[in-house]
Parts: C-alpha cells; structure tokens; sequence
C-alpha cells in the first residue's frame, strides 16, 4: 500500500504553505511553464496526463479540466476536474483555447504543452527550487499529487470526489491522504473540537 512517508519517515507531499510558494515561484516562469506548474497543483494530474492534454479538454464553460486517466488499463476513461476560474483565464490567455476550440476540430489536434516529461519534470524541480523546496521526498511532481489530494482531505472532501479527481480505481487509494499529518492533521481534528 501507498504511504504519505518514505522508508526513513519524511514526508512526500508538500504543505499549505509549500505549495503557495511554488504556486508564487511559477508566476515568476514562463507563461508555459507557470500554466502547466498551475495545471499539476490544481489538479493533482500526473505529469505525463498533463503532457497528454488538448485544447478540447479545457471545459471553460463549466469549469473542468478533463484528463485521460493514463493508469487504467484501456484507454478512453476520463475524469473531469474542476479547477479555479483564474487557471482557466491563464490556459485560454496563454495557449488559445477559445481560438482551439473554435477551429473545425475543436481542439483536439493542439496539445498544450509539446514538451517530453523529463523536460516537464526539470520544469517543475526548476521552479520547486525557486521557491525554496528542495526536500527530495516531496520537492518532486508526485509531492504536488500528493499535496492535492492531502488539501482535498484537509478542507472537507468527500474521499470518492477526491478518488474521482485523482482518477483512481481504488477508494484504498485514496484514502491515504486522510493520513495527513502536521498542521493538516491538526486543522482536520480542530474542526471536531
């Protein structure tokens, strides 16, 4: 099973405060490197279900992201996630989606970010960097899933809309995020006092 911890007990998500200052850190990258580090910590996505992403995917009217979920063993099972209005302002600024989706595909032929993951992971370490985090257990694209998934659970959502986003086929799954611990233990067991 999954662990919030590695084998010598350190954490692999990044907290509040961490992921503000990343969030903070992108703004100071290129416009395609700050949409794509937004699109990571605003949906908890894989950095390769990023890569994957066409401008039809972008549901600006209702919200949502929509991913392929890449870890499922047949392809064509989606999940649609909701992300904060400013994100999407920033994709359609930044890559064009409403001119995408206007085109006699729909968008479907132009893929947002056209670089290979180990570029898109020397991004993100790059701007994780700027912003102070360097822990390698969650200064890492796998700790801003995590850190996701950990805020979900802090702030009160249901664990199968959390299972949904996250796009895993287990609740197990899941569920490891209520093993936060920290500030955000803290904050989950202060709304029972």
């Amino acid at each position: 099973m999954s662990s919030l911890f590695d084998a010598s007990g350190k954490r692999k998500y990044l907290t509040k405060d961490e992921r503000t200052a990343f969030l903070k850190a992108a703004e100071r990258a290129s416009r395609e490197v700050r949409t794509f580090c937004g699109t990571l910590a605003y949906t908890g996505c894989r950095i390769s279900e990023a890569l994957e992403l066409t401008a039809d995917r972008i549901d600006l009217a209702e919200g949502v992201i929509v991913f392929e979920s890449l870890k499922k063993r047949k392809k064509g099972i989606y999940r649609a996630v909701p992300v904060p209005p400013a994100l999407l302002d920033a994709l359609d600024l930044v890559h064009g989606i409403r001119q995408a989706q206007a085109k006699k595909d729909g968008g479907k032929s132009q893929r947002l970010w056209t670089w290979g993951r180990t570029w898109a992971w020397e991004q993100v370490k790059t701007v994780m960097q700027a912003a102070g985090l360097t822990d390698p257990a969650s200064a890492t694209p796998k700790g801003l899933r995590h850190s996701f998934g950990v805020a979900a659970v802090t702030n009160g959502i249901p664990l199968n809309l959390v299972q949904r986003w996250l796009g895993h086929a287990q609740l197990s799954t899941t569920a490891i995020y209520a093993d936060a611990v920290g500030a955000e233990e803290k904050s989950i067991a202060a709304k029972m006092w």
